[in-house]
């Protein structure tokens, strides 16, 4: 007959006890699993037992538990920041259909009919998907884990290379509507060929002598971007606007708190919106459409550069320099 607990520990969920330092969640035997310190307040202990209930929960060798544990993996932690925050969010969607499933009866056809019905609503997130499923089973594979991946030789959709080029005059429209951190970043991207997160996430040791460090968050590629007056220019704008400081990003705002990418974009299409109802009071006879994103401001980059595309973009192939390379070339004709 199991002891009634002490008047102070009814509240507590079955199977979490006091430990010396820390409320310890024990669901057999041979796991103890840490929760909280032992100060913490009752609804951190609850909220924290009920999210490690849930991965306990989870049905052996199902999909949703191998994902978990790939999620736990070394091999999950060395990804890009961007790529682990995708996967997380390809889960959701993916556990869904097949979490409850045993991944080792999870076959070809089945992934066939995830592709075509889910690719009925969106193409692009359904080859996404399929990328985060073969990297599980592929992961899985190698440890013995599945004796299959069912996404190999599954075809993904076709995908059109994205072919906007920003004008110089729309690159001009926006700049002029927008405020000081979205000009910045226009800067900034346009003078690196950089990401946004990339830009948001600078810190001050990353401005050197020679110029600016940037490692990029997809490809890890470590560059330093020579200064020239334009970067500079831009540096100094942002400096301007800081306020209280911040020791060590770059991008913060009034508050001293870093700019997130959510705000930024927000910004960024105010002042996209603005500049195309400006350009059309303008242009009156001009169907005129700023349908271009940030993330083609790097394409802009890329495409008016004149010197070593591959080099200055810092991409691995020269393939993947064409999809960024969007400016139409201009060639001689017969005489």
């Amino acid at each position: 007959m199991a002891r009634r607990r002490k008047a102070e520990n009814e509240w507590l969920p079955e199977r979490v006890y006091r430990g010396r330092s820390a409320f310890e969640f024990r669901p057999d035997k041979k796991t103890c699993i840490p929760l909280c310190p032992i100060d913490a307040p009752r609804r951190v202990v609850l909220r924290r037992h009920a999210e490690e209930l849930a991965k306990y929960q989870v049905i052996e060798n199902s999909l949703e538990h191998l994902v978990s544990v790939f999620m736990a993996s070394p091999a999950f932690s060395s990804l890009a920041v961007r790529t682990r925050s995708d996967y997380e969010r390809y889960s959701k969607t993916v556990l869904k259909v097949f979490g409850k499933m045993q991944a080792e009866m999870i076959r070809p056809e089945h992934i066939r009919q995830y592709m075509d019905i889910r690719g009925e609503e969106t193409q692009v997130q359904a080859n996404r998907e399929h990328s985060f499923m073969s990297k599980v089973f592929s992961w899985a594979y190698e440890r013995g884990r599945v004796s299959m991946n069912p996404c190999h030789k599954v075809r993904k959709f076709s995908e059109e290379s994205r072919d906007r080029y920003i004008e110089d005059w729309e690159y001009g429209a926006v700049y002029e509507q927008a405020n000081a951190y979205v000009k910045v970043a226009m800067e900034i991207s346009y003078c690196c060929a950089t990401r946004q997160g990339d830009i948001l996430n600078m810190k001050h040791e990353q401005l050197q002598d020679e110029g600016i460090y940037i490692k990029q968050g997809k490809t890890n590629k470590a560059q330093i971007k020579r200064w020239n007056p334009r970067l500079r220019a831009a540096i100094k704008m942002l400096r301007q606007q800081q306020v209280v400081a911040n020791r060590t990003y770059l991008f913060i705002d009034k508050n001293g708190q870093r700019i997130t990418g959510h705000k930024l974009r927000q910004w960024w299409r105010k002042a996209r919106d603005d500049a195309e109802k400006e350009s059309r009071n303008k242009r009156l006879n001009m169907n005129l459409l700023f349908d271009f994103t940030f993330h083609d401001i790097k394409a802009k980059s890329i495409s008016d550069y004149e010197g070593n595309k591959q080099q200055f973009s810092g991409h691995k192939t020269q393939s993947q320099v064409q999809v960024y390379d969007r400016k139409v070339p201009v060639v001689d004709t017969h005489d």
